[in-house]
């Protein structure tokens, strides 16, 4: 039984292999950072890792046009329809083109990325629980006022 002492070469997923492994043929932590990058793209915008066109156009690349000309809801999942806070979900773009930056030293650590996201998470809840109020408070203001009314009606 042998071990292996190296690799060859790293085999990955077109999209998402660290840039910089092509030039290095090294990978190191912040390349796990970079994949995160991508995939945080991918969720955000609901979108594969390149593009099904000719071109084949890398989700970073089509993020960051999107970002340049300041379009963040073209930039999430249709299916969201506006639901989010718009500045947690532009700072969550952020992190992820930061994380998926193509220098390694432009990257984020990983915790980093983490504690940022968690600010966004935070900013998300936050945003949800405030909207749940309202809903509540506008149903017993309508419960209320339809109450009021059906009174006056029966005096």
């Amino acid at each position: 039984m042998g071990l292996v002492n190296g690799l060859d070469r790293v085999a990955g997923t077109p999209g998402y292999l660290d840039p910089e492994y092509y030039l290095s043929n090294m990978l190191n932590e912040k390349s796990d950072v970079h994949n995160v990058g991508i995939v945080l793209l991918e969720i955000i915008t609901s979108r594969p890792v390149l593009a099904k066109t000719h071109e084949k156009i890398h989700i970073a690349q089509w993020v960051r046009f999107m970002v340049a000309n300041g379009d963040i809801k073209s930039i999430v999942d249709s299916r969201i329809k506006g639901k989010f806070d718009t500045n947690s979900v532009w700072k969550a773009v952020e992190v992820a083109i930061a994380c998926g930056s193509s220098s390694s030293n432009k990257r984020p650590t990983m915790s980093q990325a983490v504690t940022e996201l968690d600010e966004c998470l935070a900013a998300e809840l936050t945003r949800k629980k405030e909207s749940h109020e309202m809903e509540s408070k506008d149903s017993v203001e309508m419960m209320s006022l339809k109450f009021t009314t059906e009174m006056r009606h029966l005096a």
